[in-house]
């Protein structure tokens, strides 16, 4: 059992060989032999050599009448001494607040008075900061929050962050519509989430290929990552940028597949799937395994086992044939 007891400079993990515990904390046999220091009013000092912690939190003082044995300090006046410190921290802290207040009260003035903040194009840099702007605007979402999340792995963290955000969304009716990629009909994790919201006004469509992620709240604030580990984003409140990206959402969703419709990779008479036509298309301009695998929201191995079957499936012998063959193939005319 470890209880922790200490504060402001306190706060240290510094521990020593023969009583291996942060100085913060009393271990249980400093806490067995306090309490039984209080129930009999003192405790010899060769008693507390196992637990130097009584000394170090000042729980003890020397019996003036024998200096064989430690009296108890009152768990109050222990207690105070402890909290003496931190609630100094935390009026040291609300000055600061208020001083902070009254520094930056003009600026909110001047700020209102200038340009509308609804036009505002804000970087933000840190995964808490996009975080909390996030927290902020679907807080104040109303109507419709439209997402668009390509199909990479995520961690089960940050899929239990994204459940947290939806939820309320949901209890007070507000309408999600999310696009993912055709491999999220795969991915357990996802399918899971989904789950979650199945008597909501939540839609989900699925689509062969998303470059990145979009959020966008009513028609009011965007979201997008501008950097490749996604520690960057942009906050957009511009109307004309907002609109922008809810058009280049609803072109997308239109083409999409419906999550209840039938499986985008079951086979076309031609014996070509959906996503083998798109890595087909991804081919003819250039593009490496890797790079597709990326695009496509799948593992490499995944991205070359459908190329084998794109090849054997057109009669290919070599790489470069399958190009050849692809574009003889007309199978990338369905785009027309």
């Amino acid at each position: 059992m470890f209880r922790t007891l200490g504060g402001g400079d306190l706060a240290t993990n510094r521990t020593n060989a023969t009583h291996p515990h942060a100085l913060t904390e009393l271990c249980e046999d400093g806490g067995r032999l306090y309490a039984n220091a209080l129930r009999t009013g003192r405790i010899a000092r060769t008693d507390v050599e196992a637990a130097p912690c009584l000394m170090e939190f000042a729980l003890l003082h020397p019996d003036p009448d024998d200096a064989e044995w430690l009296r108890p300090v009152s768990p109050s006046v222990a207690l105070a001494q402890r909290l003496n410190p931190i609630e100094h921290e935390i009026s040291e802290r609300r000055r600061l607040s208020i001083h902070l207040v009254d520094v930056f009260e003009p600026f909110m003035t001047l700020s209102a008075q200038g340009a509308a903040p609804e036009h505002s194009i804000t970087v933000l840099e840190g995964l808490d900061r996009i975080n909390t702007a996030l927290d902020l605007a679907t807080s104040q979402c109303r109507n419709e929050m439209l997402t668009v999340q390509p199909s990479g792995h995520r961690p089960e963290q940050r899929l239990i962050e994204g459940l947290e955000r939806d939820r309320p969304l949901i209890e007070r009716g507000v309408r999600i519509r999310t696009l993912y990629q055709h491999t999220a009909r795969y991915s357990p994790e996802r399918l899971a989430y989904m789950d979650q919201f199945v008597t909501g006004k939540v839609e989900y469509r699925t689509i062969d290929e998303l470059v990145e992620r979009l959020i966008i709240c009513d028609d009011a604030v965007a979201f997008i990552p501008i950097s490749d580990d996604r520690q960057v984003a942009l906050e957009l409140r511009h109307p004309g940028l907002v609109g922008y990206l809810i058009k280049v959402f609803e072109f997308m969703w239109n083409r999409a597949v419906p999550l209840s419709a039938g499986a985008p990779y079951e086979a076309d008479p031609d014996g070509i799937t959906e996503i083998q036509h798109s890595i087909a298309k991804l081919l003819v301009e250039g593009h490496v395994d890797e790079a597709i695998a990326r695009r496509l929201g799948m593992n490499v191995r995944t991205c070359r086992a459908h190329i084998a079957k794109l090849a054997t499936a057109l009669g290919s012998g070599s790489r470069a044939q399958l190009g050849f063959l692809i574009a003889q193939s007309g199978i990338l005319e369905r785009d027309d």
